[in-house]
């Protein structure tokens, strides 16, 4: 009830002088506190306050959205705004040749003038827009001109995915050495170009949740936005929440609740406020761009919403279309979106938005975001997934784990601390599991995502700005706005901080400590500018669900695997690879079932046993769309890396994408093995044949396991063979090879498949002569019976049968 009466007092105190989004907020909140986590037992009386309370905030809610509504402007004026915006998409067009589209919109510009003409009672608002239909008229007669004496041969219809290019085929420096740069300082393959394998791929993934999103081409920088009517999505009445269907009221375009929309005024952090959809994460992320925007004068987010003027601006469309480029599934990807909103009982947004009045950016990219994900009814996310959507830019997450020798706190800090500062990430942070009661001490919010807005030091202290996304709700804690003991006049000087009049109003921006953020916090999402790399490589595909085992514990053989070829020119070379698994549909968001990963191996060729060679990395398998390994190499010249996927339980196809970002000069592709031909046989230890390894109690039993012979018919000495051997995943298994004869006489020493492994064993031998060699398959104990399979691949033809 302390809580109550000071959010009540601050209420009432700010009613009384008119300010009334401060009241609504604190009539509001005076509520929650009163019916606090069990309303069911709340005494009647209490009731009856919170109800006043909530009906004062509704009321005020109204009152303001009719004075707001009452400022709107008149239809001749929306139709005027309409009509000149029309008019400069044409001579956008216009001056860029392009010539047909303009004449359309000129034409459309002339008509839908005459028609507002005849509608107008106002006579200066009649010789208005005869004046602009004179204008469209006279250049769309002169460009009429211009067309007739150009013979165009009309194109034929395509679906936009075959404006993807091809690679040219067989060539090498883009198919196998091909580099991305974002500084375009370096040749590099096309960012639109693409094999024909990747095109697939591309395709497969371009439906999210039954909407077909394209990849992000230049001539997409053409996309039409003027129309004489408000354009219409059909796709634009996303589904709502529960708590949306039960306050809507309708969906409303800007022009119907705001008196001067606009896209952008002045972005700011501070003013975007969720509301009542689940996407802490993603409001989260669009408060840390705007920040980043704010302090270092790059537009970061708003550079991807279009319309667009000459200067690269976002504006206002009083045609009510909007393009958003998002990176989804591995590439830029366009979504169309129109301007309705959904609209409250009271003239409130139902959705998130900017407090800046008439301010479009926030609610616009939200609406965008939602509709790739599948309606305001959405399931969560994390701000790395939301961030790498909004930017592009890496996504890592650093789990807090205070007590694990994994985690050095210290170290996370510093380099959390100095990227910051350089302008080189974006961070948020979320917190897990936290119970009712702890959430009430702390005033954190359980499984929630936090905002970074700063990262400060002063003397031995080290502190975070947060931002609580609702914009209410702040820390409790050491360093909080009521911890005055902690806020030493020197140290509110230091960061420009004053507690007490911090208390006057809870925006939900709050210091905090750093041992506090590792004792209460669950994670920090950091996302890393690319630019940073000079060098950066994508390549998309799949892995097919009915390729390989289930699972890869004890054979990787049919894993995509690629070579990397790092050339280290100076004293190390970074790293950093991305996998991106291309989700489609909103239930894997909801429950995620596939987990992926990447594995390193020093090596550069294909890998056939999981840890032989050991891995440089064997990284955890995670349910997230995203995972990423980072390595630093020391050693001078070029190295040689086997980049190999993996999945823990395969069940379905997976698309994905591969990122390479390196400080130095590399190669990286598919590998291919050198193996033309390939034998299966099928056998069976049973009996007298399941004589065991040839130790202990079966030195004298050993010789009677199966044989067979393999006859390579390439007289070269230069041959390569694989030899893969599988068996039940109880008994450990192995084989030695031994040959038989050689057609020039060159004899080779016996071989083995060394430690005998659980289930399968695998060896690769180089430069063997034509000639006979036999195999002998075995488990490590006598009398274990049971199914194996001999595989065996070779770069020349040859023979394989049973002889024993």
């Amino acid at each position: 009830m302390e809580g109550a009466n000071y959010y009540a007092e601050q209420a009432v105190a700010y009613d009384r002088v008119g300010q009334y989004d401060a009241a609504i907020y604190f009539y509001t909140e005076a509520a929650r506190q009163i019916y606090g986590s069990h309303p069911e037992n709340l005494p009647e009386s209490l009731r009856q306050v919170a109800e006043k309370y909530e009906n004062r905030a509704q009321l005020l809610q109204y009152q303001r959205s009719q004075m707001v509504s009452s400022q709107t402007k008149s239809d001749s004026q929306i139709n005027e705004e309409r009509a000149e915006f029309l008019l400069n998409q044409a001579l956008d067009n216009d001056e860029a040749k392009k010539f047909k589209e303009a004449l359309t919109l000129y034409m459309e510009a002339v008509e839908f003038c005459l028609k507002c003409c005849d509608l107008s009672e106002s006579e200066e608002r009649k010789a208005k827009f005869r004046e602009l239909a004179t204008r469209a008229l006279d250049r769309g007669e002169a460009i009429k001109r211009i067309l007739n004496q150009i013979v165009d041969l009309p194109n034929v219809p395509t679906e936009e995915l075959s404006n993807l290019q091809l690679l040219p085929a067989g060539n090498a420096s883009t198919s196998e050495g091909k580099i991305e740069t974002p500084n375009n300082k370096r040749k590099s393959r096309p960012v639109e170009s693409y094999d024909e394998f990747e095109l697939k791929v591309l395709a497969c993934t371009t439906r999210i949740n039954g909407i077909s999103y394209v990849p992000f081409l230049e001539y997409d920088l053409n996309e039409r936005f003027g129309y004489p009517v408000p354009f219409s999505d059909k796709h634009s009445l996303l589904q709502l929440s529960a708590k949306q269907k039960s306050k809507l009221k309708a969906w409303m375009r800007p022009d119907e609740f705001m008196s001067e929309p606009k896209v952008i005024d002045n972005i700011d952090s501070g003013t975007i406020k969720q509301t009542i959809i689940s996407d802490c994460s993603f409001v989260a992320s669009l408060a840390v761009s705007a920040r980043y925007e704010k302090r270092h004068g790059t537009r970061l987010v708003t550079k991807i919403i279009y319309p667009q003027n000459r200067h690269g601006e976002p504006i206002y469309n009083p045609c009510g279309k909007y393009m958003i480029k998002f990176h989804l599934n591995g590439v830029y990807r366009k979504v169309i979106i129109d301007d309705r909103l959904p609209i409250g009982q009271h003239g409130e947004l139902l959705c998130s938005y900017s407090k800046n009045k008439n301010e479009l950016w926030v609610a616009l990219l939200e609406k965008a975001y939602m509709k790739v994900m599948g309606g305001y009814d959405f399931p969560g996310s994390n701000s790395n997934i939301d961030l790498h959507a909004l930017t592009g830019w890496i996504p890592e997450r650093i789990a807090i784990r205070p007590n694990s020798s994994e985690f050095d706190a210290s170290k996370v800090f510093e380099k959390l601390f100095t990227r910051f500062h350089q302008g080189h990430c974006l961070i948020t942070l979320a917190t897990g599991k936290i119970s009712t009661a702890e959430q009430e001490r702390t005033g954190l919010v359980d499984a929630h995502a936090y905002a970074v807005l700063d990262l400060r030091k002063f003397k031995d202290k080290r502190l975070l700005l947060v931002k609580n996304p609702w914009t209410h709700l702040r820390w409790k804690g050491r360093f909080s706005e009521k911890d005055l003991t902690s806020w030493t006049p020197e140290m509110r000087k230091a960061l420009d901080y004053d507690p007490t009049s911090a208390q006057q109003f809870d925006d939900g921006v709050f210091w905090i400590d750093y041992e506090s953020v590792c004792a209460f916090f669950d994670v920090f999402y950091v996302n890393w500018n690319p630019s940073l790399f000079p060098f950066t490589y994508a390549l998309h595909s799949a892995w097919s669900a009915g390729v390989g085992p289930v699972k890869d514990l004890y054979t990787i053989s049919e894993n995509p695997q690629y070579y990397l070829e790092v050339n280290n020119k100076h004293d190390s070379a970074s790293v950093w690879i991305l996998l991106t698994r291309h989700i489609t549909d909103k239930e894997d968001f909801a429950d995620n079932k596939e987990y992926i990963t990447i594995l390193i191996y020093k090596s550069g060729k294909k890998v056939y046993l999981p840890f032989d060679p050991k891995p440089l990395f064997d990284g955890a398998r995670i349910n997230s769309p995203h995972y990423l390994c980072q390595f630093v190499i020391k050693d001078p010249g070029i190295q040689r890396y086997t980049l190999v996927v993996a999945q823990y339980e395969k069940s379905t196809t997976i698309y994905y994408t591969l990122r390479v970002y390196s400080s130095s000069e590399f190669k990286c592709g598919k590998i291919k093995v050198s193996y033309k031909f390939k034998k299966v046989e099928t056998g069976k230890w049973e009996g007298k044949s399941a004589g065991g390894c040839g130790n202990g109690s079966s030195r004298e039993t050993y010789k009677n396991n199966p044989i067979y012979h393999i006859s390579l018919t390439d007289g070269s000495d230069d041959n390569d063979l694989l030899i893969d051997l599988r068996g039940p995943k109880q008994y450990s298994v192995g084989f030695e090879i031994f040959q038989v004869s050689s057609y020039r006489g060159r004899k080779i020493e016996n071989r083995d498949s060394g430690s005998f492994r659980p289930g399968c064993t695998v060896l690769q031998m180089d430069s063997l002569p034509g000639g006979v060699y036999a195999i002998r398959p075995m488990t490590f104990l006598p009398g274990q019976e049971g199914p194996f399979i001999l595989k065996v691949e070779a770069s020349c033809d040859f023979t394989l049968k049973r002889v024993q």
